[in-house]
């Protein structure tokens, strides 16, 4: 069995959609169609459901996608592994990051990285820590920016601190303290981050006991910011997050200071493909010394 087809079979089970994963792969949607019926002969079974919304993973397929990942993984560090003893510098890797760090800190990056390692391909997934979390441990992606996890068995490197920031609309009445005491949160109207997208937010409130009015929630942290302007409430986000929208809103440090640990996440450091480790220790020194 060809690890071409391993890697479609894996593909259509994270899009869900035959003619997602061929624009991805570059097939048609035909052939697509035409791999996956001869990969289900061979092993006897089928590995997808489908239906006008697009296909499902069988529960036979779901049992199988695990050891997939670690086949197609090993084939990559082998592959780069063997580019390395050849002089060459190449590869492919997957990286899964916040929305504010694939604005504002991987665009430079990334962009320093592929002059020096022309031949590295990389592919980005944003999410929040929760989707973050489960790509790494499920060995979808190489490694993760995000803030430090939970404990979870994951390997970390930390990167800097970012500061929360009181989130406030430019006429708030309190806009023109130095800090924005954590106690004025109670009981007024709130914007929060979706539980499994940020919890350094959440931790923060429940660590003063603040109880706000949560009037709104949301993934999206440009909607947050955006209810905020048109007064929906107030908020809690990351310096990071406000970088370009400091003229549209008041962000005042918190009172106790309350910050979110970034940094990337890993199944092992000393298990990492080639490509990967060079990233993570690229990554480290350029962003260690550029804040």
């Amino acid at each position: 069995m060809v690890i071409s087809k391993y890697k479609l079979f894996e593909d259509v089970a994270e899009t869900r959609s035959f003619t997602k994963s061929a624009e991805r792969l570059g097939y048609s949607q035909s052939g697509v169609s035409h791999i996956l019926k001869g990969l289900e002969a061979e092993l006897g079974f089928p590995l997808f459901v489908r239906s006008k919304r697009g296909v499902t993973p069988t529960p036979n397929a779901e049992l199988l996608l695990p050891l997939i990942r670690n086949v197609l993984s090993e084939t990559e560090k082998l592959e780069q592994t063997i580019h390395a003893i050849q002089g060459l510098e190449a590869g492919e890797l997957t990286i899964a990051t916040y929305a504010s760090i694939s604005v504002h800190w991987l665009p430079p990056l990334l962009h320093q990285f592929k002059e020096r390692y022309p031949h590295i391909d990389i592919i980005l997934k944003e999410g929040g820590a929760d989707d973050i979390l489960q790509w790494i441990q499920e060995n979808i992606v190489d490694l993760g920016f995000l803030s430090l996890p939970r404990p979870c068995g994951l390997d970390w490197i930390p990167l800097a601190s970012d500061p929360l920031m009181a989130v406030l609309p430019k006429d708030y009445p309190l806009a023109s303290r130095g800090a924005f005491p954590m106690e004025e949160f109670e009981g007024k109207s709130f914007i929060i981050s979706a539980v499994g997208t940020d919890y350094d937010i959440h931790r923060a409130l429940e660590t003063c006991k603040v109880h706000p009015d949560m009037k709104y929630s949301s993934m999206d942290d440009r909607a947050i910011i955006s209810m905020v302007i048109h007064h929906l409430g107030i908020s809690i986000l990351s310096e990071l997050i406000l970088t370009d929208y400091t003229e549209r809103i008041t962000a005042l440090p918190l009172k106790p200071f309350f910050c979110r640990e970034l940094g990337i996440a890993m199944r092992s450091y000393a298990e990492l493909p080639p490509a990967a480790r060079k990233f993570a220790d690229f990554a480290k020194q350029q962003l260690r010394t550029g804040r």
